[in-house]
């Protein structure tokens, strides 16, 4: 990616500055010529103003409408993304979004509409797409390694102990579940497969309920029908007592591993079987493997607070966002791969589909993802 080699300052106003919202503004502080010069949180902005040095606002509005503001970065819990972004793009601010987007395909629809109108940059925190293992086994995909992609299979899931708290990420209606909040695999399927004509799930809490746990669904099984005649299926969970994190891919000519459990990917095509890092380095695939072999909750379905510090897999990708986030405002040539993560339709097709699961949930069917993409038609 062409960078110019003195880039111009870039200041960021935060919206949420909870454990992954100063991931954010942390790997954002480490792109030349950045600083984060507000924040709005009305829980943690002190954390924000101590470590970032961002000034508190009062407000998302006033955050948007400051002179020393130059872009936003959205990072707030997932239900209250949609004021976030709608607000930063009417003010003419390019914006950051952390993942899932939105919890409806018509709050992203809202969004996506609202920074074209303005015409300014809607990235979506996809990170899973930076990874380097990932975007390797894309590259094989797209030269024609692996044949043509005929199942993908993924799986995210562990235990989940009783809680002392419960976090708003464990509560459906403001965080969606594992299925929007765990959007990552999902997302990174359709990247290589496309929008599935059709979506099932089954499911619900089958070993949660309580007060020491929330409302969300332990267990979801899906399967993805595509128009080509291939398919996915994934597994999102806190109800799985043998956990597990990977992606599978299996194509006509070849298959490749991503494992987020015994980091790496292995890919096997033409008789030959080749293991190369998921990450940066051999000690951030090694720290990830050393945290899902110690930990009594599965890595894939842990959750920070503002006072933990992010392990080194988590903060290199973090690092890999904001460098090309913050190289696209400082002049950097914008990547094709990237394309559909800067423009807010990708993300949108993700939570497509995750409402067509929802709704098959709901009523027990198997549903066409076209039903959600006609009906927000409709709607507007």
């Amino acid at each position: 990616m062409n960078q110019s080699a003195h880039p111009r300052p870039i200041r960021y106003g935060l919206i949420g500055s909870g454990y992954f919202g100063l991931a954010l503004g942390r790997g954002f502080l480490r792109q030349p010529g950045a600083r984060i010069s507000r924040v709005y949180d009305p829980e943690n902005a002190e954390i924000a103003r101590r470590e970032l040095g961002a000034v508190p606002t009062a407000s998302i509005r006033e955050l948007c409408e400051s002179d020393d503001v130059d872009a936003v970065i959205v990072a707030s819990p997932n239900w209250a993304h949609r004021e976030a972004v709608v607000q930063a793009a009417e003010a003419g601010k390019p914006i950051f979004c952390e993942k899932p987007m939105a919890l409806s395909y018509e709050d992203c629809s809202a969004m996506v509409d609202a920074a074209q109108r303005a015409g300014v940059l809607l990235m979506s925190g996809h990170v899973m797409n930076f990874m380097n293992g990932v975007r390797r086994v894309k590259r094989l995909i797209a030269d024609g390694v692996l044949g043509d992609v005929l199942y993908c299979r993924a799986a995210r899931n562990g235990w989940e102990e009783p809680q002392d708290t419960i976090s708003w990420k464990k509560r459906r209606e403001l965080s969606g579940g594992h299925l929007y909040h765990h959007i990552h695999e999902l997302d990174v399927v359709q990247f290589i497969m496309g929008t599935p004509k059709t979506a099932t799930m089954v499911g619900g809490n089958v070993a949660h309920q309580g007060e020491h746990f929330g409302d969300e669904d332990d267990l979801l099984l899906i399967t993805l029908e595509f128009e080509n005649g291939s398919f996915a299926t994934l597994e999102y969970g806190s109800a799985f007592r043998w956990p597990e994190h990977y992606l599978l891919v299996q194509g006509t000519l070849g298959a490749a591993m991503i494992d987020m459990t015994d980091t790496g990917v292995t890919v096997r095509h033409s008789g030959t079987e080749e293991r190369f890092l998921l990450h940066r380095n051999e000690e951030e695939d090694a720290q990830r493997t050393a945290i899902y072999a110690s930990s009594s909750m599965d890595g894939g379905i842990m959750y920070g607070t503002p006072t933990t510090t992010p392990p080194l897999w988590l903060t290199g990708i973090v690092e890999q966002e904001t460098e090309y986030f913050h190289g696209l405002l400082t002049g950097a040539d914008p990547e094709p791969e990237f394309a559909a993560l800067t423009d807010g339709s990708a993300a949108r097709l993700s939570i497509a589909t995750a409402d067509a699961l929802t709704r098959s949930l709901a009523e027990d069917r198997k549903v066409r993802v076209a039903e959600i993409l006609e009906g927000a038609e409709v709607s507007a």
